[in-house]
């Protein structure tokens, strides 16, 4: 057996609308189908591929942090993505990563708590108007 590729992550949440806003304004996910489930839930896409499933609980669980840290996404366009997270009230971090990568980071958290990285290639500038994180 070889492990070729993730395939694709799964949220909980007990804000479905909260959630598909959040994942499709400020990511730029589309909603796609998703197998009729006795659960209510969504599948998004990044292209033709489902790479975020999410569910909906009536009562999420206490401890919102499990042993996996965060999901993370390749981007293009980082100020796109800063100006979104910004005019939506996000918090989030800009980090640049050590030599020889360079790649830029992005960390933020989605409406339910889960942590999200969005890399992008170190060739992008950042707009001034950007705090970074050493």
């Amino acid at each position: 057996m070889t492990i070729l590729k993730p395939d694709h992550f799964t949220v909980l949440t007990d804000d479905l609308a909260a959630t598909e806003t959040f994942y499709t304004e400020l990511l730029g996910f589309t909603v796609g189908p998703r197998p009729d489930f006795s659960f209510p839930g969504i599948w998004f896409y990044a292209g033709d591929k489902a790479i975020l499933h999410v569910v909906q609980r009536d009562k999420m669980p206490e401890a919102r942090a499990g042993v996996l840290d965060h999901m993370a996404f390749r981007g293009k366009d980082i100020n796109g993505l800063l100006s979104k997270l910004k005019a939506a009230g996000v918090d989030y971090r800009v980090k640049r990563l050590p030599d020889p990568f360079n790649d830029w980071q992005v960390f933020f958290h989605d409406p339910n708590g889960a942590k999200v990285e969005v890399d992008f290639d170190g060739v992008e500038e950042v707009d001034e108007n950007f705090q970074l994180v050493d």
